[in-house]
């Protein structure tokens, strides 16, 4: 009996079976999760960007993070780690030349530049790179210094701001 956390269509399919299934249907974003003070989020952000099939997930800071959160999506995740911020920077000048300069790069979280998510713009032919902060203390400043846009998602409680696990299924 397979009792991994799979849909019924990969019962039985080897982890690279599934894996290499999946990297013919990804969707045109990769997924940036910062993890300066090693965040317990993170797992639960990668099963979301399994669940709405991202290229990559792309981990700035530390690599280690508590796996048991993804669900075992980590299995069928595409993964890159940037240590530093000339490292992220990299990557996204080589995405930038991958996609022929079809890339964005958004920050999500609720600064005072901060854009309404309902009026952004969304073009199917960019592909974006979508950067989480880490609770409590958000995108470091040197990560929102290289974003094109920021992002926050409109909250309507008391509450000041929403978990990133939350914030990323959203987005």
């Amino acid at each position: 009996m397979d009792t991994r956390n799979i849909i019924d269509h990969y019962k039985y399919w080897t982890d690279d079976a599934i894996r290499a299934d999946l990297d013919v249907k990804r969707h045109n974003f990769s997924v940036v999760c910062c993890n300066i003070g090693n965040d317990f989020n993170i797992a639960t952000v990668i099963r979301n960007a399994n669940a709405f099939l991202a290229k990559e997930v792309v981990i700035y800071g530390n690599k280690k993070y508590d796996r048991r959160g993804t669900g075992g999506t980590h299995h069928y995740t595409n993964f890159r780690h940037v240590k530093s911020i000339d490292d992220l920077g990299s990557y996204i000048e080589k995405n930038i030349s991958m996609h022929e300069g079809k890339v964005k790069v958004l920050g999500f979280d609720n600064v005072p530049q901060a854009n309404d998510i309902n009026f952004y713009d969304f073009d199917s032919n960019i592909h974006y790179i979508m950067v989480f902060g880490q609770e409590q203390i958000g995108i470091p400043q040197d990560v929102l210094d290289i974003v094109d846009d920021v992002l926050y998602i409109p909250q309507y409680g008391s509450v000041r701001s929403i978990n990133v696990c939350s914030a990323s299924a959203i987005i």
